[in-house]
């Protein structure tokens, strides 16, 4: 909650002007068993009809007071509760950008989606319930007791033997309902967890015919989270009767009490009518604190797994000095790198060296699992080495400020992403100023252009979230073309050619050889055709470099490379090989 409060900051001046108000209606809402005790003892009785008009008129006018004062007691509340929400949302946002990869395995995709949303609306609603009840509540039962305290003396121990009735069954529902507040959000992840997998993974669902156990596993879940919530909710509901009971029972001692005092002359009725009053108010103080006690146990946990988003400090940040390379051609340095994966026992990647030049293309190729994405993954600080180091132009990279990196770079990630908009705007994506003749003439390089004019629109056809309207080959064309619009020193391709087929494959790579013969360029490929006209082959197995070289310097000295090529060419294109 402490990393929360600062964000209520903002808001101090509208808090202040909330507990002004507060104060008023509390006042108000005391003020008026006085004003009907007087109008019973010295109107009623005494048959003193100007002084009950005017008695009367100043209890319109003050309940009408109040009820103003409720209005904007409501409205400064929900404006103070959903600005406070909106610098959450954002500042969590923010966060997470800054995440590496990571930071994202610590919180899956589920926890934090449901951390933005239903964690912080849960704070927001709590939030509104306690600037509304948490000043007023204490405020009106302290005041009220002694309010009727001074009116009679003799009947507080009915108030107070109400009171404690009512603490003791609240406490006792407490201590069963707070342990399953905490489980509650952590079933609500599940729940996120198993419909998101089920979402993405319709297609598989569908073509294998496993829709009944899809079903039958979200249907436990949504039981199990449903179930919790409905015990969670009688318990809630148990209040309102319990209340209502202590309520009457507590009018029902006032009336008997009071009447003795009354037939005995040291209790008027309007003093009696005043303390019942009074009475009423206390038990609805303590009901309202009751309220706010259950609903911020499930708070305090959805306060508790926001702020962990927001303390949690991203790995991969700008240096505190960093350096600009004095020349920018694009030259790349592997330098004894080695990388673990967080709290792996074994390296992913072992003493890795190579140098990728500008105007040359540098192929990475290997078997499943080798370690080809999480190489290329390590120049854009996806992740950061363990050990040895990457030079961009003689500059380490974790010397460099995060845009002068990311300025560099084209990359193509392994599966390509597209953002809801247009064809236009996800070409664009990473350069927004992009004439329409850049945008054209990567798509053309791309061979994007034909299924594009396709189209309903061409270039401002929509393109769904995730880009679902489109094909894997289509999605990848757009890939490319949004990063050749950057014009970057360096392209990365991390297996961008596995969706296409043979003909566009060659043809994009023969495009991209004219537009970016100047550029260092890095491909992870699986297949052979693809990386054969490279400048220089690297062949990854189990994270270490077992062959570097062109294609037919490998064939010779490489087994693995010669037998990841005998599984894909055919005996004559392995001749014309030897």
């Amino acid at each position: 909650m402490k990393t929360l409060s600062k964000y209520l900051y903002p808001y101090r001046w509208l808090i202040l002007l909330l507990f002004g108000v507060v104060y008023w209606q509390v006042a108000v809402n005391l003020a008026l068993p006085d004003y009907m005790a007087r109008i019973v003892n010295d109107g009623i009785v005494a048959k003193n009809s100007a002084l009950i008009w005017s008695t009367g008129a100043w209890m319109l006018l003050i309940s009408l007071g109040g009820a103003v004062a409720t209005v904007i007691i409501s409205f400064l509340a929900a404006r103070i509760a959903a600005g406070f929400a909106k610098n959450i949302r954002e500042q969590l946002f923010t966060r997470v950008e800054q995440f590496s990869l990571a930071e994202f395995n610590k919180f899956s995709t589920a926890s934090l989606i449901t951390r933005s949303t239903n964690d912080i609306q849960q704070i927001q609603m709590v939030l509104v319930m306690s600037l509304r009840l948490v000043l007023m509540a204490p405020l009106t039962g302290v005041w009220a007791i002694i309010k009727a305290y001074h009116t009679a003396p003799s009947m507080t121990w009915i108030m107070a033997l109400a009171v404690g009735v009512l603490l003791t069954i609240i406490i006792s529902l407490f201590s069963v309902a707070i342990p399953r507040f905490k489980l509650l959000q952590k079933m609500v992840d599940k729940l996120n967890l198993v419909t998101r997998e089920m979402l993405t993974g319709l297609r598989v669902i569908r073509a294998f015919n496993t829709g009944a156990a899809e079903e039958q596993k979200f249907a436990g879940v949504n039981t199990d989270l449903t179930k919790l919530n409905l015990f969670l909710n009688r318990l809630m509901v148990i209040m309102q009767p319990i209340m209502m009971l202590i309520m009457n029972f507590t009018t029902l001692a006032i009336l008997w009490v009071g009447a003795d005092l009354i037939d005995s002359g040291s209790l008027q009725i309007g003093q009696m009518l005043a303390f019942m009053q009074y009475a009423i108010q206390v038990i609805f103080s303590f009901l309202m604190i009751s309220f706010l006690f259950i609903m911020v146990p499930r708070a305090s946990v959805s306060a508790q797994r926001v702020a962990e988003i927001l303390t949690t400090e991203a790995t991969i940040k700008n240096p505190n000095q960093p350096v600009t390379p004095k020349t920018k051609p694009g030259n790349i340095e592997f330098n004894q790198v080695t990388f673990y994966y967080p709290g792996a026992s074994t390296p992913t990647l072992n003493n890795i060296f190579f140098v990728a030049k500008p105007g040359t293309t540098t192929a990475i190729i290997g078997s499943t699992g080798s370690g080809k994405s999480t190489l290329v993954n390590l120049i854009p600080r996806l992740y950061d080495v363990t050990s040895g180091s990457i030079k961009i132009d003689g500059v380490d990279v974790r010397d460099m400020l995060l845009k002068d990196l990311y300025d560099y770079l084209g990359y193509v990630s392994q599966q390509a992403v597209l953002f809801s908009g247009t064809v236009e705007s996800n070409i664009k994506y990473g350069a927004p100023q992009a004439t329409p003749e850049v945008v054209q003439q990567a798509a053309t390089i791309t061979q994007a252009s034909e299924f594009i004019k396709t189209l309903t629109g061409g270039y401002e056809a929509a393109i769904t979230q995730g880009g679902t309207n489109v094909s894997g080959g289509q999605k990848q064309r757009l890939a490319m073309a949004r990063a050749l619009v950057r014009q970057p020193r360096i392209y990365i391709f991390d297996d961008s050619f596995s969706a296409l087929d043979f003909k566009t494959d060659a043809l994009i790579r023969q495009a991209l050889r004219a537009e970016i013969n100047q550029k260092t360029v890095l491909i992870v490929a699986q297949r052979i055709s693809t990386i054969k006209q490279a400048d220089n082959i690297i062949v990854l197995d189990e994270g270490v470099i077992v062959g570097e070289g062109t294609h037919s310097s490998l064939m010779k000295s490489c087994a693995v490379y010669r037998e990841i090529a005998e599984s894909q060419l055919s005996e004559q294109e392995l001749k014309q090989n030897q």
